[in-house]
């Protein structure tokens, strides 16, 4: 199955945000400080999309000074509700998401939505992966199906999402692309990327569906085997990880993550957390974080992203009936 992100996820914003206030006059420092709030634990996309973004920006003097902060539980829905709940004193904190908030908020892991948030901009897209333990005898993605094939209930896939989530939901697509039953195989759920690939190099489970960036630096180490990638051919970042499409499978998905404000935050406020993510897509320092992590430039800034967020939950909502998920 082909899952596209369509025509606005694949646009650059050219936009410029004209303001005065946290911006210093005639100066390269867009804001003071910047607190990420993480929904997952250590390892994860989410934190290595945050860490990585504020690596940049203050790398590139855009942000004087960033802090993070992981906050995990609920599926991502213990952050969402401390962001709304404390949203009067967090007016410099920046939420990192993903296609999750989409995803959970359609199958009712938690009852909020981005809707109930101040959705600043959509800034990359990482790829998904299949990955095996390096000692595994798993050499290919026919060797894992094959392996299904012949005892299903040996061969246990995890993810750092629950249940129908992001990590799960790519999981299936390649297995309906195989010609399996898309929800029939052994899903094992962790609370984060970190603690699934822990879960992977200890044996507990056979195979890992995760974002690309997350398998790229265990590959480059020779902890994981990248057995294949959801990306339409293969990516710079890990150039010898081959894609589903040139095994046989159908399958092609990118993960689009991007950043939430606190609802009711200032108008100055949200243009200028918007005026220094535009502006990082122009350092140094992102393409090297960028290129380091195999992202793609998505970047969707104000009404555009909130216009692609709604696109998004049509997609998915219609994707996750196909596959027996809703």
């Amino acid at each position: 199955m082909t899952f596209k992100m369509g025509r606005r996820a694949l646009m650059t914003a050219a936009a410029v945000f004209a303001f005065t206030g946290p911006a210093l006059a005639g100066g390269h420092q867009v804001l003071d400080e910047i607190h990420f709030l993480i929904p997952g634990g250590a390892g994860g996309g989410w934190d290595g999309t945050a860490r990585g973004t504020g690596e940049v920006l203050t790398g590139s003097g855009l942000v004087a000074s960033a802090s993070y902060e992981n906050m995990s539980g609920g599926g991502g829905g213990v952050a969402i509700a401390h962001l709304i709940e404390n949203a009067e004193s967090m007016e410099n904190t920046l939420m990192v998401n993903s296609t999750p908030i989409v995803i959970r908020s359609l199958t009712g892991v938690f009852p909020q939505s981005f809707r109930d948030l101040t959705p600043v901009a959509g800034t990359i897209g990482d790829y998904a992966a299949i990955v095996v333990n390096t000692d595994s005898d798993i050499m290919s993605m026919d060797d894992l199906l094959g392996a299904y094939r012949a005892d299903n209930n040996s061969v246990a896939v995890g993810g750092g999402s629950v249940p129908g989530g992001m990590d799960h939901l790519v999981a299936a697509m390649v297995m309906q692309a195989a010609g399996e039953d898309p929800t029939g195989f052994n899903y094992i759920p962790y609370d984060a990327g970190g603690e699934a690939m822990a879960g992977l190099l200890s044996g507990e489970i056979q195979a890992l569906s995760t974002g690309f960036s997350e398998a790229v630096a265990l590959a480059q180490q020779g902890e994981v085997r990248i057995l294949g990638v959801t990306a339409p051919e293969r990516v710079d970042a890990f150039a010898d990880a081959p894609t589903m499409m040139e095994q046989g499978l159908d399958t092609t998905f990118v993960n689009w993550r991007g950043f939430f404000a606190a609802p009711g935050v200032s108008d100055e406020q949200l243009a200028a957390y918007q005026d220094a993510l535009t502006k990082m897509y122009d350092t140094e320092e992102w393409e090297e974080v960028r290129a380091r992590n195999g992202w793609v430039n998505i970047h969707n800034n104000g009404d555009e992203f909130v216009s692609f967020l709604e696109e998004q939950e049509k997609v998915i909502g219609d994707l996750m009936r196909t596959l027996g998920f809703l």
